[in-house]
């Protein structure tokens, strides 16, 4: 068993970084690359702006790279509760942009000639408990009022033709999502931006920030460069003078495991369709079948850091779930096992805009695989003077009460999560 990512594994390595010395002038300097930072290197080198892709290891090494590779569309929050918090124009306008993200996705694969398997294979979210079915069910009647007729209920008696196991009472069916080979793609964007002009430099981790008179003096490891605008696509880095960022985002553990590959005969007896699939836990458990056939199965596994110690005890926890689902898979071989952080803001909801000169976009809590993408691009128009297609410009984004970039609560919300799905 590799305690690596299986994206990052079997697919190519980024070659194209720029060997060049880091220094000189710049119009934009991205700190990030994941997708984020990719995505944008892309669009504003596409602009012709002349542009430095800053990444303190690899791309696609951190979040971007450690995921699902499941673009879901949807709210992780319940539609009605953001209808009700922020009115239903503005729940329709958010839950369009997660669409816009799947959208924007496809376009860049078909345009860069992405070698990445993107489909659209659908999401299926499980009911984990009887009321969970009719809670999907009044989810459904909202959306398909509002924002989205497409979705349709799957009744448990139905099941079987989606999903080969007995565990679930139902689900909702996304149709619009889909899936892809996530390390491929995003290095395939740094490729394209690196083919576009783009200088793009690895293992070069930002070590200052200083306003100067014409733009801002960005110090690494590498060398000093001063670009006149900065976009930060750095997540949950540890890395830099980022305090202000660390106090408002918590890094909070994923960990997934690949099994190997599956026969036909088992693929057609547990995942007929192949799509995404998410269950209603608190402690949610999702999976897919990857390009070549192996399931992937993840989740919150743990409230804890990733390092190769946590990632092995994860593993077996998702082993066992995966077997609670799929009995006849406890035999099966797992030939992988990772973890990596998700950036989540505290209301679940990305963040994006501009502060004291410095633009930043990041938060995506779990929906990042096309909501980072979309908002690459975005934020290169929103830095070439259209803050107006930010969807996230009205939001205010406080730092967490009593919290400095280390989450020492997760620990409890774990075990209060685990309580929930227990009891409720």
């Amino acid at each position: 068993m590799k305690l690596t990512s299986y994206w990052l594994d079997t697919s190519q390595p980024f070659d194209r970084g720029s060997p060049k010395p880091l220094e000189g002038h710049y119009d934009v300097t991205v700190v990030g690359g994941g997708l984020t930072g990719s995505s944008a290197a892309l669009a504003l080198a596409k602009k012709g702006a002349r542009v430095a892709l800053l990444e303190a290891q690899t791309i696609g090494s951190a979040a971007s790279g450690r995921n699902g590779g499941m673009c879901n569309n949807g709210f992780a929050q319940n539609y009605g509760v953001m209808a009700g918090k922020y009115g239903k124009d503005a729940a329709n306008a958010m839950y369009k942009a997660f669409d816009a993200g799947i959208d924007m996705v496809e376009r860049l694969v078909q345009e860069e000639r992405i070698d990445c398997s993107f489909a659209r294979v659908g999401k299926l979210k499980l009911a984990a408990k009887p009321e969970h079915y009719d809670m999907l069910a009044r989810s459904q009647e909202l959306l398909a009022a509002n924002v989205d007729p497409e979705k349709r209920m799957i009744a448990r008696a139905d099941l079987r033709s989606e999903v080969g196991t007995d565990r679930y009472h139902g689900g909702l069916l996304f149709p619009k999502s889909a899936n892809m080979q996530v390390g491929r793609f995003v290095r395939g964007l740094a490729i394209a931006a690196a083919r576009r002009g783009a200088a793009i430099h690895e293992h070069a981790p930002v070590t200052a920030l200083r306003k100067v008179a014409d733009g801002h003096e960005v110090e690494t490891s590498k060398g000093r460069i001063v670009a006149r605008q900065v976009l930060l696509a750095s997540g949950i880095s540890q890395v830099g003078p980022l305090g202000w960022i660390r106090r408002r985002i918590v890094p909070v553990g994923a960990f997934l495991i690949v099994t190997e590959p599956l026969s036909p005969s088992k693929i057609e007896r547990l995942m007929p369709t192949r799509r995404n699939v998410v269950d209603t836990r608190n402690l949610v458990v999702y999976w897919r079948l990857t390009p070549d056939n192996r399931m992937l199965f993840g989740g919150r596994a743990r409230f804890a850091v990733s390092n190769p110690e946590s990632d092995e005890k994860s593993g077996q926890i998702l082993k066992a779930a995966m077997v609670d689902v799929y009995p006849e898979l406890a035999d099966t071989r797992i030939d992988y096992c990772w973890g990596g952080m998700v950036d989540m803001t505290r209301d679940r909801l990305p963040r994006a805009g501009e502060r004291g000169g410095i633009y930043y976009s990041m938060g995506y809590s779990g929906h990042g695989t096309h909501m980072s993408t979309l908002m690459g691009s975005i934020m290169a128009e929103v830095m070439n003077g259209r803050p107006d297609l930010n969807p996230w410009k009205d939001f205010d984004w406080p730092a967490i009460p009593g919290y400095f970039g280390r989450p020492w609560f997760l620990p409890i919300l774990g075990a209060y999560y685990r309580m929930k799905d227990l009891v409720g």
